[in-house]
């Protein structure tokens, strides 16, 4: 691999720890705050929009420059098929972090939270078996 691409990929994974791994831990931690810090959940949770959506914003322009490094025309036709889901999961994953940040109802943040999350963790699965 040449420096290129160690940058990119080194982008896009880190990107996608912040994304992925961030949204985790904020599950891990939203039952203690509303238990122990009900007023800490809001300002803790608008703190992790503003890392993860500049993430989020890396992990769209590292895909497309992957995308692009690769020359898909080259890859197989599973290869764009696995290609397709996964930019259908990426994009999934920001309209419902989207659509969740701004509901205003529990079961509003607890379905799109779970439609985040879910899609986030399939983009990073689809994004290894893409990488081979």
């Amino acid at each position: 691999a040449d420096a290129a691409d160690i940058v990119r990929l080194s982008l896009h994974v880190t990107a996608a720890a912040v994304w992925v791994g961030g949204q985790a831990t904020l599950a891990g931690l939203v039952p203690a705050l509303r238990r122990e810090a009900p007023t800490a959940l809001a300002p803790a949770a608008r703190q992790f929009a503003r890392l993860a959506w500049p993430a989020y914003a890396v992990l769209l322009a590292t895909g497309i420059w992957n995308i692009i490094a690769v020359h898909p025309s080259s890859q197989g036709s599973a290869w764009k098929a696995v290609l397709a889901v996964k930019i259908i999961v990426v994009l999934t994953s920001g309209v419902t972090a989207w659509l969740h940040q701004r509901t205003t109802t529990t079961r509003g943040r607890a379905v799109w939270g779970a439609l985040t999350s879910l899609s986030a963790l399939s983009a990073l699965v689809l994004g290894v078996a893409l990488a081979g």
